[in-house]
């Protein structure tokens, strides 16, 4: 039987596509080198490749108000090669350098190539440039190039908006989309969204005249690209309500973090002491950004996704829910309390003794929670102690404790839950309830980040559910990562349960004996928790959740004052003041909003460690 024999048409084809190649590789030499070098030699012409880069996208907040756009910018552009017979001393003087910076600046440059474009100069302002444009046909080998720089009209938000800056080598070897002098997203959402935002480049080759003047397009523009602007991003902030907490936490150090719990949106995400974002644009970004990092204040730490704190009485509210999920304790269980005269946890104040919940919430009693934990974990269904952690353990992570949300928030840290293989380890498998203690009232090895304890009260608010906490609403033209953050999340614990502990946590602002009572409202129902957190180095931190209103929950947040003593006496009232702005759009308590505005506990701090 005949068969046929295809193997000689592989051979075809493959010297087919190698023709095709040589005759584009010489088409390419005739423009580069043929065409150019009789340009050059007929009119003194030569062709200059511009890169043209694209705007980046602008960044807006909920309500449209413009965050983040760009302004005009210029690179100054040298090639070495056609640097000759240049005025040095008039160079200098024009660009306000010294000639050790030009000889450095020029060396830098032949060493990255003699013939191909690099910075000689970057991000000059379109003031300072038209100084110089009209005199840079004198210096041959030297061209600007447009560029944008980013401008923050409001000078807020600068830890979640994040700032761009020159490409590092480690990021030119890991994208070839970026050159040597190009930008990019380096923290926050310019580095999270950063394809989005900055576009694609395009190219311009023009004809220049021995005067280094554009003489106009080669070939009409034939072979030029057009550049294709970044895509607009829309965030979930609401900047009258981040520029109102920045301002209350002005000289404290601490954090606030708001939620919309309805779709997990932040609202704002204030960390104190803060800068404004402008600092980093420009020519002055290294000497401001160092500036900043060798501030003993640390105003670069974001520490709303980075600072890491024992959540202190706020936990209470987390184990009162697994307990009532647990059948632990009832909302009727009643404990007794002996004040600060308790034992194996002292309570901070003498109040009513028995007590149940509802009571226990209110007055923030740690002897009612240290019983409510030591029930958990030695709860009849359970061989012992140890298996009833691992179900506590459980729960608390399944209320987005001790682990990342993976979101678009920027520099975001896990926190710790300690695990039942941690204390097997630290006690060679020998401890129980009376061991971990600490735990029940939220001190201990607990640490949580403050937008972790937003989505806490979010989920109360939510009564067990929660979309992770996110910053983008949408991106233009993609409806598809518009999405991405929009999967529902439950918790263990049944909605009934909740529904007592929202009930509580009214009673904080509205009980005769609520540690918010001070901060009530009587046109919005507030649902709060005060935390006083344990300093080895000072005063307590001071700490408040809270949700409003309470039927249709609009807004969650977090607020933590460092060093400040009390829950009741800086976060709770700062964080009823938020809720007040959000909700009505302005402050009609002026007394409390002047005592926080003009609180320093950064050159005043309490003196005193309060019990």
């Amino acid at each position: 039987m005949y068969v046929r024999d295809f193997s000689r048409r592989k051979y075809i084809i493959i010297g087919v596509i190698i023709l095709i190649a040589v005759i584009f590789l010489i088409r390419l030499f005739y423009l580069q080198v043929i065409e150019n070098r009789f340009k050059l030699s007929a009119d003194n012409i030569v062709l200059r490749n511009i890169r043209q880069y694209p705007p980046r996208g602008r960044i807006y907040d909920r309500h449209g108000q413009l965050l983040v756009y760009n302004e005009a910018a210029y690179d100054l552009m040298v090639i070495p090669g056609q640097v000759k017979n240049i005025d040095t001393s008039t160079f200098c003087r024009l660009l306000g350098i010294d000639s050790i910076t030009f000889i450095k600046q020029l060396n830098k440059a032949t060493k990255y190539s003699r013939f191909r474009p690099s910075v000689f100069v970057k991000q000059i302002s379109k003031e300072d440039f038209g100084k110089i444009q009209e005199k840079l046909y004198l210096f041959p080998g030297f061209y600007a190039q447009t560029r944008t720089l980013r401008h923050y009209p409001m000078p807020i938000a600068s830890h979640l908006l994040g700032n761009i800056g020159e490409v590092s080598q480690r990021e030119l070897d890991r994208d070839p989309f970026y050159k040597a002098g190009d930008y990019i997203g380096k923290s926050g959402i310019e580095k999270y969204y950063e394809k989005y935002l900055r576009g694609k480049k395009g190219m311009r080759i023009v004809e220049v005249d021995v005067y280094n003047r554009e003489k106009g397009s080669y070939k009409n523009g034939k072979y030029d690209t057009l550049a294709i602007p970044g895509k607009n991003i829309k965030l979930g902030l609401d900047a009258g309500l981040q520029s109102y907490g920045e301002q209350l936490m002005k000289n404290k150090k601490g954090s606030i973090v708001a939620i919309d719990p309805k779709t997990g949106e932040i609202l704002a995400m204030i960390s104190s002491p803060s800068f404004d974002p402008n600092m980093l644009v420009g020519r002055e970004r290294s000497k401001n950004f160092t500036r900043l990092m060798n501030d003993t204040l640390q105003p670069l730490l974001n520490r709303a996704t980075m600072g890491t704190y024992p959540p202190g009485s706020t936990f209470k509210l987390v184990n009162a829910l697994i307990a009532l999920q647990e059948k632990a304790i009832t909302p009727h269980t009643m404990f007794t309390c002996q004040g600060k005269l308790s034992r194996p946890i002292k309570c901070t104040h003498t109040h009513v003794s028995p007590l149940d919940l509802n009571e226990a919430i209110k007055q923030s009693c740690n002897s009612y929670f240290w019983k409510t934990f030591k029930s958990i974990l030695d709860n009849p269904k359970y061989k012992n102690s140890h298996q009833g952690y691992q179900a506590w353990y459980i729960h608390v992570i399944n209320f987005g404790f001790g682990h990342k949300f993976n979101t678009d928030i920027p520099y975001e840290v896990p926190g710790n839950i300690p695990s039942k293989e941690y204390f097997d380890k630290i006690y060679h498998g020998v401890w129980n309830a009376l061991t971990v203690r600490s735990l029940a009232i939220g001190q201990g090895e607990i640490l949580v980040t403050p937008v972790q304890l937003a989505n806490l009260v979010a989920i109360i608010a939510n009564e067990g559910e929660y979309y992770p906490p996110h910053l983008m609403v949408s991106v233009e033209g993609d409806s598809k990562d518009s999405l991405k953050f929009h999967t529902l999340k439950a918790t263990t614990v049944n909605t009934k349960n909740f529904k007592i502990v929202r009930k509580a946590m009214l009673d904080v602002f509205e009980g005769e004996h609520g540690t918010a009572r001070f901060y009530k409202m009587d046109s919005i129902k507030q649902c709060g928790k005060t935390g006083t957190v344990q300093n080895p180095f000072g005063a307590d931190h001071s700490i408040f959740i809270a949700f409003a209103p309470m039927d249709d929950p609009k807004i969650a947040l977090s607020v933590i004052v460092e060093n400040s003593g009390y829950g009741s006496t800086w976060a709770a009232p700062i964080a009823s003041l938020m809720i007040e702005k959000y909700l009505t759009g302005r402050v009609k308590r002026k007394k409390l909003e002047k005592r926080m505005l003009d609180g320093d506990l950064i050159k005043n701090p309490p003196k005193v460690k309060e019990e």
